[in-house]
């Protein structure tokens, strides 16, 4: 446990924040300036936003003396990203009142706005609350928006392995009323006690803190890349527990080689709903405990894990939560992909998966997306569901209504656009980068599909253009478009330049490896070019091209 002198400075403000209310209050007063209060920045992350400046105005607005133009992006708490017809109404209305008008799908299965200026987040955050929408606890240091496997029409476990994450959610939600009173106008609770938080205590966790629930055999979640990953098992199909596995992130630094992207390691299996959630509880609990509070580069649990072993981990878990875990149970992880097609369930209700590339929700000249979307949600004909892969899914639909969803999603040109896609752009995704995310060295989203569309020449050069390689694009090391866990990755290292990583398997059980460094986008296309030559060549009857690359490129 981290001695309190040594506490890194984002600690300090959650200590003194009273239950993460700050000055929020009053920062929303200042009006002399977009900003909020420098501490405030850290707090209102727990909230569901983040500070943002438009960096492509920086030097304009320097040179005319002004500050910069600060806005803020605000995310969902959707757990397992569900959302029902009236909300996606609701938000597509928010959108062109307050954002920049793009819906974003998010990596995570929820949804985030971008360009909501500082008067606007109040309005904001009522309007989704009128919807049944929240953004608590979706940033910051604190359990995230938790995953599960997407598609219902992939598992009839699906309706119960749901349920287990929002279970999940509900038992590491933070207890301050402090949201309710700063946004939504509450009174003060009368007697503190109520938001007493037995987890988060008043320190909250040293870093965020992820999630995911896989059903086997499909991982559109990443199961191993999250803090703690949950694989349903199913036996004559019955759901009959979970195996955990604890300490996976993707995270790293450049040029600091003490920081790492780690896949979560499995540690056994848990038998029962109750067990699970007080096993999960336990991991965040000695994570709350033993974290490094002090350097927040190595506050993830894969570096808890690390420092203390699987074994003390294993065991310390077992002591708190009273459960003694099982065998690891047997099962297969085959495919990570979304399938840009018709489904059909079990019930009969019928699900059109949506290919949006990089998650971005807008009316192009080709398709307009977002005003189908809002004509199917108006008319009540489906659910919305978000994919990892940053997808959308129409879902539950009923066998009476799908001609009327087909029918727009013709009008509108979305079922034409997606039968155009190609394998390896349909498995592409990229974080948002340039010009909001301050941590950025690199385009992701704005420059990739231009990238992708160079690509898909090279690849049809080979014969090689409907090989489904999973390809991912960050702007910085952090990952957050999971770019260490794809066959091909390209991580920012500066504007124009990105490293080059291959080898990652094809269902996400293996980490890519560094390949070249710092390369342009001749460097990239030059690259690639050699490997689809060596991988027409040269691949094993059905190899993927991660396995093929991790087993030619990397010869110990």
């Amino acid at each position: 446990m981290e001695n309190e002198n040594k506490l890194s400075s984002i600690e300090k403000i959650k200590l003194k924040s009273n239950g993460l209310r700050g000055t929020l209050a009053e920062s929303l007063k200042d009006s002399y300036t977009g900003a909020i209060r420098e501490d405030d920045q850290a707090l209102i992350k727990f909230h569901g936003m983040y500070q943002q400046d438009d960096r492509d105005r920086r030097e304009e607005r320097a040179e005319k003396k002004l500050e910069r133009l600060y806005s803020f992006m605000v995310r969902l708490r959707l757990t397992g990203g569900l959302l029902l017809p009236h909300q996606w109404a609701a938000i597509h209305h928010v959108a062109g009142k307050y954002s920049t008008e793009v819906i974003k799908i998010t990596s995570r299965q929820t949804l985030q706005l971008h360009g909501i200026i500082k008067a606007d987040i109040k309005p904001t955050l009522k309007s989704f609350h009128q919807a049944e929408l929240t953004t608590i606890a979706t940033c910051g240091d604190i359990n995230r928006n938790v995953l599960c496997s997407a598609h219902p029409a992939y598992s009839v476990l699906h309706e119960q392995v749901f349920d287990v994450a929002k279970k999940i959610t509900k038992k590491l939600l933070p207890k301050t009323h402090g949201y309710a009173e700063i946004w939504l106008d509450e009174e003060r609770l009368d007697n503190p006690e109520l938001e007493k938080d037995e987890l988060y205590e008043n320190r909250y966790l040293p870093r965020k803190f992820k999630i995911a629930i896989a059903i086997p055999p499909h991982n559109d979640v990443d199961v191993f890349a999250n803090d703690i990953g949950l694989i349903a098992i199913e036996e004559d199909n019955r759901l009959v527990g979970f195996n955990v596995a604890i300490g996976g992130g993707l995270a790293s630094t450049h040029g600091n080689p003490v920081t790492y992207p780690r896949l979560a390691t499995e540690i056994g299996f848990v038998q029962g709903e109750e067990n699970l959630i007080n096993v999960v509880y336990a991991i965040a609990a000695i994570q709350r405990d033993y974290g490094n509070r002090a350097d927040r580069k190595f506050a993830r649990l894969k570096y808890t894990v690390d420092k203390y072993g699987i074994d003390w981990f294993k065991q310390e878990i077992e002591k708190r939560s009273g459960y003694q875990f099982l065998p690891l149970k047997p099962y297969q992880l085959l495919e990570r992909a979304d399938k840009i097609d018709w489904h059909q369930n079990h019930e009969g209700k019928w699900y059109y998966t949506v290919f949006v590339e990089n998650g971005r929700v807008l009316d192009t000249d080709t398709a307009q997306l977002k005003t189908a979307l809002y004509e199917i949600a108006t008319k009540k004909l489906a659910n919305f569901r978000f994919t990892c892969n940053q997808n959308l899914i129409l879902s539950d639909i009923l066998p009476l209504n799908k001609p009327a969803v087909e029918s727009v999603l013709v009008q509108y040109g979305i079922i034409q656009a997606n039968v155009l896609f190609s394998a390896i752009r349909q498995r592409s995704m990229a974080c948002v980068a340039l010009p909001t995310c301050p941590l950025a060295l690199a385009e992701a989203q704005r420059y990739f599909p231009s990238l992708i569309s160079k690509i898909e020449l090279l690849l049809a050069k080979h014969h090689l253009e409907n090989e489904p390689i999973i390809i991912r694009m960050t702007g910085c090391p952090n990952g957050c478009a999971r770019s260490y866990a794809a066959e091909i990755g390209l991580i920012g290292t500066a504007i124009g330049k990105y490293n080059l990583y291959l080898g990652g398997d094809y269902a996400g059980f293996r980490l890519n490896k560094l390949y070249k460094e710092s390369l342009d986008e001749t460097a990239i296309l030059q690259e690639l070019d050699a490997c689809f030559k060596a991988f027409s060549q040269f691949r094993k009857r059905g190899q993927s091209f991660g396995d093929f690359s991790n087993e030619y490129f990397f010869k110990s």
